[in-house]
């Protein structure tokens, strides 16, 4: 990740475990995207997976989305921010 790559301001630690767990997940590594908001008090992450992939990353009734938004929020901890994770399509 670079100073550069969106969301490494706002919550760095937590936008390099979301990009280094979903990276792993799907087919193709380099079509991901993670943009990131600050809104409420909090920092929304956007996921954005290349065409196919949503399925691999929400899992079956969503168990894979919501693991994967309860280790990014305990990364956000070093952070100090609370993080919301959405996925797109």
């Amino acid at each position: 990740m670079t100073d550069s790559e969106p969301g490494a301001a706002l919550a760095p630690t937590a936008t390099a475990v979301l990009m280094h767990v979903v990276r792993s997940i799907v087919d193709d590594p380099e079509a991901v995207r993670v943009d990131a908001s600050e809104g409420r008090g909090k920092v929304r992450l956007e996921v954005r997976v290349g065409p196919g992939d949503l399925g691999r990353v929400i899992g079956r009734r969503g168990r894979t989305a919501q693991s994967i938004r309860t280790v990014v929020r305990a990364a956000a901890t070093r952070d100090d921010v609370e993080v919301d994770v959405d996925f797109a399509d």
